[in-house]
């Protein structure tokens, strides 16, 4: 069992920061409850940290001391490995785009699978199933526009689209406003008032 955990270990530490390992991954190395067992020892020793039902990350080692992988980087593996679509949420983007200067508190991402949570160190990062409009335009600046819109709501997006269309360059304004047809009629209504006067 320890030859096992030690092959564990040294996959681990073949990965890039904030690589989710899951044990599926691992079978080659011997059969699941195995495998299960020695992920268990790996996070009792602090070898590395259980991020959520079946995914485990490799904390990072610096001179100041162990820590978490970054939430970035570790949402960005998880989403190459599952194969999903994951991107910052309404309110982050808003943020980014200077729409809104409320700074979200949670680290919440809108994803196209299911919703659930990933905990990396103290930090609890939320991932919610989105509608699929919203993820279009995925990492985008114009994907970024369309989650920032849908946050503020439809009382708030003309508004703002008169600001996105000034701030914005042109084509990433005109990509907005082709994926119009993706998007819900309130939203689409708005671009187009906005990009056709």
């Amino acid at each position: 069992m320890q030859r096992l955990t030690e092959q564990i270990l040294a996959h681990a530490e073949g990965l890039p920061e904030g690589a989710p390992i899951a044990a599926k991954s691992l079978l080659h190395l011997g059969n699941r409850a195995a495998v299960d067992q020695a992920l268990s020892r790996l996070v009792e020793r602090g070898r590395l940290m259980r991020a959520g039902r079946g995914v485990y990350l490799r904390p990072v080692s610096s001179r100041f001391g162990v820590r978490a992988p970054s939430v970035e980087k570790a949402v960005e593996a998880l989403a190459v490995q599952r194969g999903e679509v994951i991107v910052s949420n309404g309110a982050a983007a808003a943020n980014a785009l200077g729409l809104t200067t409320q700074v979200p508190v949670r680290s919440v991402y809108l994803t196209s699978g299911r919703s659930r949570t990933m905990n990396l160190g103290q930090q609890v990062v939320e991932l919610r199933h989105a509608p699929r409009w919203q993820l279009a335009l995925a990492d985008r600046p114009a994907g970024q526009a369309v989650r920032a819109l849908a946050w503020l709501g439809p009382e708030k997006a003309e508004a703002a689209l008169e600001t996105l269309k000034r701030k914005l360059p042109s084509s990433t304004f005109g990509e907005l406003v082709a994926a119009a047809p993706q998007l819900p009629s309130w939203l689409a209504r708005s671009v187009g008032k906005v990009a056709h006067g």
